[in-house]
């Protein structure tokens, strides 16, 4: 039996029936791991974008009346949908993108972490906050967290299920609306999401799905939105926040990242050669917050070196929908041609391959062996530009000092890794510019832990998913203040002079008042 006919052809009908799509006009995915066709996707046209958001802001007024101990009781259902059907997931997320089933299951149980949380802590999140007022005991503030309206996600291929369905989930969740754009390679797996989302209680139109290439459908999105959450690439990126700039809607971006990964003196070189084989080519080393540099300590490089080459060496790839496989294929021809020309311009530059460095098509049309290069030099395309493959470098320095200004060395400033001591290790990770430090871990630690804020800095990108951060930044902050009995400018028969002289006093009563 062929691998794309664990999904049947109506199964396939019944999923792209849920895009919005009136041209007529549709394309052919395959899957990577074979080349074999999947599906034939409908392309939407603008004028189904523009139905789709007519369609989400008429039913947005609506959802965001609906209280919020149903919107909890909604994402809770999805979360015991998504893991009793995570049989099917799994075998679409490997099937669009051809990643080992160990790390498609990263996807379920994130998607379904991520539920939770917010099902959990949605009434401490969204509801009224109260905060000190003007006039103590006469102005009463409260501030109220308004939905946006309709937010515009546009998704990528690598995560294909969970950065579809988490990063909107806390947008249904604040109340707003969804029109969304899975990337092209990978829409089922974000469509099955969705079906799921309106069996556990999302009213339908409140999460609308288009279909097309980016620079028709996702600039179609940009343009109506009120607010746009997208993950892709950095080039890409900023055209998004140029494109949101101009029409002063705000956005959040999660980008590229040259993500490093520092040894320290004391670390256990076991230790942190397993963690970094996972931190390295979970998914192919198709993630932004994968290691693609490794910084070692002098004294415990070439014990660390002989580890982790070992360890490597020792994956299986495969193509099967098991959990056979540690490490999966890469999406697409022109991924392979970009790791292939990274390893090639390294050696040419200097730098050896220790283990890997050939692409397999033995095994499929896109599989390339986990590869560690070592004196790698900064001539090479590889020494500061993000490869988004299994390719990593290895570095000896001298300092722990050394160490953080060469993790810090580029423009990005996504995921780091600190395996080592943790005090050190805790010591450190402030000066590191990025926006997640795992420490004994490479980034499921951080990526994982759902109340924590994930994201970049520098040019890894704008704004946070995940935490409280997750959520609000789908609100508008409204503040509401009540004035009793005494007007802000005094009472009309007080003279301005003498409201003046009381309110000075006043003030400095209040300034040896701790609490105020």
């Amino acid at each position: 039996m062929s691998l794309v006919d664990v999904v049947p052809a109506s199964r396939v009908q019944s999923l792209t029936a849920l895009i919005r799509s009136t041209s007529g006009e549709t394309r052919t995915t395959t899957t990577p791991l074979t080349g074999e066709p999947v599906a034939q996707i409908p392309v939407s046209s603008i004028d189904d974008v523009e139905a789709a958001f007519d369609a989400a802001r008429a039913a947005q007024h609506r959802w965001a009346q609906t209280p919020l101990e149903a919107r909890s009781a909604a994402l809770l259902r999805l979360h015991d949908l998504v893991l009793a059907h995570q049989d099917e997931l799994l075998d679409l997320i490997q099937l669009e993108s051809g990643k080992a089933r160990a790390h498609a299951f990263d996807e379920v149980a994130h998607l379904a972490l991520t539920a939770r949380f917010y099902a959990r802590r949605l009434k401490s999140q969204l509801s009224p906050t109260r905060r000190n007022g003007a006039l103590p005991g006469l102005t009463r503030v409260e501030v109220n967290q308004v939905p946006k309206g309709v937010v515009g996600i546009i998704s990528p291929w690598n995560y294909p299920l969970t950065m579809a369905i988490s990063d909107g989930l806390p947008a249904v969740a604040a109340g707003n609306a969804v029109v969304h754009k899975p990337d092209s390679q990978s829409p089922l797996i974000a469509l099955a999401g969705v079906e799921l989302l309106r069996r556990a209680g999302i009213p339908t139109d409140v999460w609308q799905v288009v279909s097309g290439a980016g620079s028709v459908v996702g600039s179609a999105i940009i343009e109506r939105a009120d607010y746009i959450c997208f993950t892709g690439s950095t080039a890409t990126g900023t055209l998004v926040a140029k494109q949101a700039a101009e029409r002063l809607v705000s956005c959040s971006l999660e980008l590229g990242g040259k993500n490093p990964m520092i040894v320290l003196p004391g670390a256990d070189v076991e230790r942190a050669a397993a963690g970094a084989v996972t931190a390295c080519f979970s998914s192919a080393g198709q993630l932004c917050v994968s290691i693609e540099r490794v910084y070692v300590p002098e004294a415990l490089y070439d014990g660390f070196r002989d580890a982790f080459v070992r360890r490597v060496q020792a994956l299986s790839l495969g193509a099967s929908l098991d959990w056979d496989a540690d490490m999966g294929s890469l999406i697409s021809q022109s991924q392979v041609e970009t790791v292939a020309k990274h390893v090639d311009d390294a050696v040419a530059n200097g730098a050896t391959v220790l283990t890997g460095g050939r692409a397999r098509p033995d095994l499929g049309p896109y599989f390339f062996e986990p590869t560690v290069l070592e004196g790698v030099t900064e001539a090479a395309e590889c020494f500061a530009e993000e490869t988004f493959g299994p390719l990593v470098s290895l570095y000896p320095y001298r300092t722990v000092d050394e160490a953080v200004a060469l993790a810090n060395a580029g423009e990005y400033g996504l995921n780091a890794s600190i395996f080592g001591p943790v005090r050190e290790a805790r010591r450190i990770a402030p000066a590191i510019k990025a926006g997640t430090v795992n420490i004994n871990e490479g980034f499921a630690a951080t990526f994982g832990s759902i109340d924590a804020p994930m994201g970049g800095m520098r040019t890894s990108g704008v704004g946070r998913r995940q935490g409280a951060e997750g959520i609000l930044r789908y609100t508008e902050p409204q503040a509401v203040a009540v004035q009793r009995a005494v007007p802000m400018g005094g009472p009309a028969f007080v003279p301005a002079r003498r409201y003046a002289q009381a309110l000075t006093l006043g003030l400095k009563v209040l300034r040896r008042t701790p609490r105020a």
